[in-house]
């Protein structure tokens, strides 16, 4: 087993203990979905509300240990795998952070999720940023347009770039966490525009490729 896989098994297993303990603690209906402005506006019972997320930890766990076995272009993956590997992590961090504000919550403890999500995206933005510096074409991992998957020279260019920007975008979220009313805009407003930006790039560069 892989020193990654083993911590996504302690990830998953610790999730469902925390769930297990903590089930008399919590209240019948549980909180469990904020508005924009950091307000309650959803429950569901005890039970979905503390093993909803580690059975989503499950499935991503298995999709997440899948990807570098049944890509066409595994032994790209392998080029950058300890990138990737590194983004599991992070990107189980944050879900186990947002996690515990639901518990906390529940418990009396009300941080709002515009402080906890802003500050958990904003790194693990930055860190794709850097996953995507390094990166090599496969059909998974990256940004994947018909044009980066079809011109190597493509890829790298729109990756190059992308870096760059979900760094920057990675910044501007983690700053939401200091404006909790209008955090959502600091979310949504870069990632939309870079994602936009990156397939209109990737196209443009395919077409200059071809001429």
């Amino acid at each position: 087993m892989r020193r990654t896989e083993l911590f996504i098994l302690i990830f998953v297993i610790v999730s469902f203990i925390i769930g297990i303990y903590l089930y008399p603690q919590m209240p019948e209906q549980m909180a469990s979905h904020w508005n924009a402005q950091g307000n309650v506006d959803g429950y569901m019972s005890r039970f979905w509300g503390l093993f909803l997320m580690p059975l989503v930890l499950v499935g991503l766990a298995l999709l997440f240990i899948a990807i570098p076995k049944i890509d066409p272009l595994k032994k790209n993956i392998e080029k950058f795998r300890k990138y990737y590997d590194g983004f599991i992590i992070l990107f189980l961090i944050f879900m186990l952070l947002v996690y515990f504000q639901t518990i906390l919550w529940n418990l009396g403890i009300e941080i709002s999720p515009n402080i906890v999500i802003p500050i958990g995206l904003g790194f693990l933005f930055f860190y794709i940023g850097i996953l995507f510096e390094n990166a090599k074409r496969n059909w998974f991992i990256g940004i994947r347009t018909p044009w980066t998957l079809s011109s190597e020279k493509v890829w790298n260019k729109t990756h190059k770039l992308g870096s760059k920007m979900f760094k920057i975008a990675g910044i501007i979220v983690l700053i939401g966490f200091l404006f909790q009313k209008y955090a959502t805009y600091f979310i949504l407003v870069p990632v939309l525009f870079v994602a936009f930006y990156l397939v209109v790039y990737s196209y443009a560069e395919y077409q200059k490729e071809k001429k």
